[in-house]
């Protein structure tokens, strides 16, 4: 499994992350099994970041992966230490809103860690941006998280290029992501300065939903009949010539990037975590990454 190494820290992950949001499914003794099962078969395959949040089952989500890492510890006495573990907080209900406060984010830390049964996360992210956020009382929160030893790097999520630079301001240290959508469907990122200040800033882009469009529905999703049935065509015109599969090439398609984007693979299934590896060994074509992006908009660049 091809990896990329975190600017100015020692964490090496994957470049293809393996999402929890659905390992517990319904929490039922049958989707947790399925969960453990598809866990099983991510670290089988290579992959050794597992991406978290709060809010994912519940909670059930990191419990489901606590449990799974006291089993194999049993097995493997320093799993924890081979593995990149991140969670992510900020978004609460009743009343729905986002929450940066300290008391909030420091609890949320501290049950996460008893839910996934570990001493400390490798990275914290802020899930989606607080309107009201303060960036000098988030750093002072980042930092005293760091000095507790509960959290070794900082990151975030769905964060625009002046909030990660308001952040980053106040930070005496950089953070290490920004996890956003980027898709077929949603290539927002390429052109409103996301892509170009990671490349900047040696932040990595880490892409939620990168099949979106294509092996699902994306988000909001605008796409017309005929939309879809050209990017279907290129899709399957480029995924012949690669001899891979379409949602593959989709993957090819965003690993092309130079700002090292990294997917997260969020499917249950063993078989798909699996084939999601190949492809890492694409040898995607320049002029081919545009012609998917034409068929995508309907006309060329320019």
């Amino acid at each position: 499994m091809n990896k990329i190494q975190y600017k100015n820290t020692h964490l090496n992950s994957t470049r293809l992350i393996y999402g929890c949001m659905r390992i517990a499914g319904d929490n039922t003794p049958a989707d947790k099994a399925k969960g453990k099962l598809a866990l099983r078969a991510a670290l089988e395959a290579g992959y050794n970041h597992f991406d978290h949040a709060d809010i994912y089952g519940g909670g059930h989500c990191e419990s489901l992966f606590g449990e799974l890492l006291t089993e194999l510890k049993q097995e493997t006495p320093d799993i924890r230490e081979q593995l990149i573990i991140t969670s992510k907080a900020g978004i609460r209900f009743e009343p729905q809103r986002y929450d940066f406060s300290t008391d909030y984010l420091t609890t949320s830390v501290e049950n996460s860690l008893k839910r996934l049964n570990i001493d400390y996360l490798d990275m914290f992210l802020l899930h989606r941006p607080d309107y009201l956020f303060n960036a000098e009382d988030v750093a002072q929160t980042f930092q005293q998280l760091k000095a507790s030893g509960k959290v070794k790097y900082f990151g975030v999520s769905n964060f625009s290029p002046s909030q990660v630079s308001l952040l980053q301001s106040a930070l005496a240290e950089p953070l290490l992501v920004n996890q956003i959508e980027i898709n077929i469907h949603n290539i927002d990122s390429l052109t409103n300065g996301s892509l170009d200040q990671c490349q900047q800033l040696g932040i990595t882009p880490i892409a939620w939903c990168p099949l979106g469009g294509v092996a699902y529905p994306a988000w909001g999703n605008t796409f017309s009949t005929a939309d879809e049935q050209r990017i279907e065509i290129e899709l399957a015109r480029q995924a012949e010539l690669y001899n891979c599969l379409p949602w593959q090439l989709i993957l090819a398609w965003l690993l092309k990037h130079p700002a090292n984007i990294c997917p997260i693979i969020g499917s249950t299934t063993p078989e798909r975590i699996i084939a999601a590896k190949q492809a890492l060994a694409i040898e995607y074509n320049h002029a081919d990454w545009y012609r998917l992006l034409e068929a995508r908009n309907g006309y060329a660049q320019p």
